[in-house]
């Protein structure tokens, strides 16, 4: 007795479900696959900088505080002005990749050229601002005392605005020398030295009674914690430690070295997908131009790396708000 076969007319296609389930390309679908993993991937992530934020929620650094620097206007307080300045850049670049896509699907050669253009400077400015706003976290701008305790300790004057430890600092003779190759047989290279002293800055510290000594600590009012000038000398001398100059994975003159480990992990981990980004819209750009999807009769590649870009732009807004508002 011969068993029946029942052919649903799809034997030998892709998944024996067409080439095209849920009506999207091969190809779509991967871009698909992709994105919702690396998706699982950030949001592992920002869940572990939320679980370390609870625990050092009295003393995490204030990101108005941090993040308060605009180019050609130093010394000029814009908390948060050039992050919204790159987050629109980027929003924006998303824009401009859906026009190209929209132009590919017309079929209009000139329209994508000139949107995917547009695009990848977007990201060019996205990366430069990046590697800016990172170059001013990591060289600082008011320095901070460091406790035994593992702590900061900033500096404010009578108004409660913060001081420099450069400007508390007095002049000590001293020995301090920075090592080099010539000090010792087996030394490479190492850290360079603060630009100032601890005795330095705690001399100063007691020669102005106009300075106060600022914890990470902040009160019930979310403000870091202003101590009298009593108990700003007694913290000082008792808990003073050494000097820290901005922030690096080991410590971090904004506060907690955890924040600083976040912000380079996380921000340098979506900076490396951006940078990929702009690196696959230089060569789709470059196609565009060869008339290479014409050829083809389609413009899905644009497509498929506009899913990319948008997934990109879309992680940027939640670790916007993550890092820099919440």
């Amino acid at each position: 007795m011969e068993a029946s076969v029942i052919r649903t007319g799809t034997e030998g296609k892709t998944w024996g479900g067409g080439n095209e389930p849920l009506k999207a390309s091969y190809g779509k679908m991967m871009m698909w696959f992709f994105i919702v993993s690396d998706a699982l991937t950030f949001s592992g992530f920002l869940a572990a900088y939320g679980f370390s934020r609870f625990k050092f929620v009295d003393s995490w650094p204030i990101a108005d505080e941090v993040f308060n620097h605009f180019p050609f206007l130093h010394g000029v307080d814009a908390p948060m002005y050039y992050v919204a300045l790159m987050t629109f850049v980027l929003i924006f670049s998303s824009v401009t990749m859906v026009l190209a896509v929209d132009a590919g699907h017309q079929m209009q050669k000139g329209k994508v050229t000139f949107y995917m253009g547009l695009t990848i400077i977007g990201g060019l400015i996205f990366l430069g601002s990046q590697a800016w706003e990172w170059k001013n976290f990591i060289k600082g701008e008011y320095g901070a005392v460091t406790t035994t305790g593992g702590n900061i300790l900033q500096f404010v004057n009578a108004e409660g605005e913060r001081v420099s430890i450069s400007d508390v600092a007095v002049p000590i003779a001293s020995d301090r020398v920075a090592m080099g190759s010539s000090s010792g047989i087996w030394f490479s290279e190492g850290a360079s030295l603060p630009t100032v002293s601890l005795e330095e800055v705690k001399s100063g510290f007691l020669a102005n009674d106009n300075l106060l000594v600022r914890t990470q600590l902040l009160d019930e009012n979310g403000h870091k914690t202003i101590l009298s000038r009593e108990e700003s000398i007694q913290k000082l001398n008792l808990e003073g430690k050494g000097i820290v100059e901005g922030a690096n994975l080991r410590q971090n003159e904004y506060g907690v070295p955890l924040f600083a480990d976040f912000f380079f992990f996380i921000t340098g981990f979506h900076g490396f997908h951006v940078l990929t980004g702009v690196l696959i819209n230089i060569i789709i750009f470059f196609n565009i131009i060869l008339g290479t999807y014409e050829r083809r009769g389609n413009y899905e590649m644009v497509e498929k790396v506009g899913l990319y870009w948008h997934f990109v732009d879309l992680v940027w807004v939640f670790v916007f708000t993550f890092f820099y508002l919440v």
